[in-house]
């Protein structure tokens, strides 16, 4: 939810909706469930525009299935995960107590399924499937640097809720694959959204989040990462009461490597990447329902990991 991620509306919507609505053993090269921070950042409808609240409804979801190395594909049996499905589906609230303070809330539950070389022998093919709450994430936002609230910080903690222990008999699930770090982290960002050039209905905006981990749990440190976007949006379209705003997206991640006892050894994990993302939302008061697909165009990879060929994000919202 930012938002990513995370970390979410745009129209007015941009003007009302999102500041942020988001994880990737040690003797061979592991596949990194990567890329949930960028859910968090880059949707344009959470940017608050006065007093009110929020509530939100989100689902993402991937398939990573490519094996990638560096800035090119590899081959896939120099990986031994062979694939990665997660659907996050993330509960999100925001409310702003006036015009320069407000809080904003995401739970997520996340399912994954997972492919990788493992079981008795080491060279079988296992599966798992499984859901779990994610990382909470808290954050307060302030919008006191300009009259318009074009402008804001958000800061505020991710917190270890997240189960980092699901496995079986033989420890087949690595700790970049589960579906909680186990870390409690820092999270940093602000945003900011202006007219485009002087042309009546369109507007720019950008938004940042730095996401550090703080405190660890057995031996394994999640990569800081830094995610970022730039945008672009037309709020000239409406039919009848129905706003109709498209939304051009370019986002940009980057995410040192795990560290630790218990992060892949050989290293693989961290990553820069940088996606495009073609959206729209429908805004009608009270209620707004934003979609965008992002597609990656530049990646790369430290080590062997896995990568989605695309992501898939849908919210719905409700202001009030």
């Amino acid at each position: 939810m930012i938002r990513r991620k995370t970390e979410v509306f745009a129209v007015k919507l941009i003007g009302r909706v999102s500041l942020a609505a988001l994880v990737l053993s040690p003797s061979r090269s592991q596949a990194c469930a990567c890329g949930c921070g960028v859910f968090d950042v880059g949707t344009s409808s959470m940017f608050p525009k006065g007093p009110g609240g929020m509530f939100m409804l989100e689902e993402d979801y991937q398939h990573q299935d490519q094996n990638w190395s560096g800035t090119s594909k590899a081959p896939a049996a120099n990986n031994d995960d062979k694939g990665i499905r997660t659907h996050f589906v993330t509960a999100g609230f925001q409310y702003m107590f006036n015009y320069k303070w407000g809080f904003q809330a995401e739970v997520p539950y996340v399912n994954r399924s997972f492919r990788t070389t493992g079981g008795a022998t080491g060279n079988e093919i296992v599966s798992f499937n499984w859901g779990d709450l994610g990382d909470i994430r808290l954050r307060g936002i302030y919008t006191g640097l300009s009259e318009d609230l074009s402008a804001g910080l958000t800061f505020g903690v991710k917190l270890p809720s997240g189960n980092y222990t699901h496995n079986n008999e033989f420890g087949d699930i690595d700790r970049d694959t589960e579906i909680g770090s186990g870390s409690t982290d820092l999270l940093l960002g602000g945003f900011y959204r202006h007219g485009f050039m002087g042309l009546r209905h369109w507007t720019w905006f950008g938004q940042t989040e730095l996401d550090v981990p703080l405190f660890i749990r057995d031996d394994y440190r999640p990569g800081t990462e830094l995610d970022a976007v730039l945008g672009l949006y037309f709020g000239g379209w409406s039919i009848g009461p129905v706003g109709i705003t498209p939304i051009g997206q370019v986002k940009g991640s980057f995410r040192t490597s795990d560290g630790g006892a218990n992060s892949a050894h050989p290293v693989a994990s961290g990553y820069e990447r940088v996606l495009i993302s073609p959206g729209i939302e429908v805004d009608w008061h009270p209620f707004s329902l934003y979609g965008d697909v992002e597609f990656p165009v530049y990646q790369r990879m430290t080590g062997n990991q896995l990568v989605a060929p695309a992501l898939f994000k849908i919210v719905l919202s409700y202001h009030f």
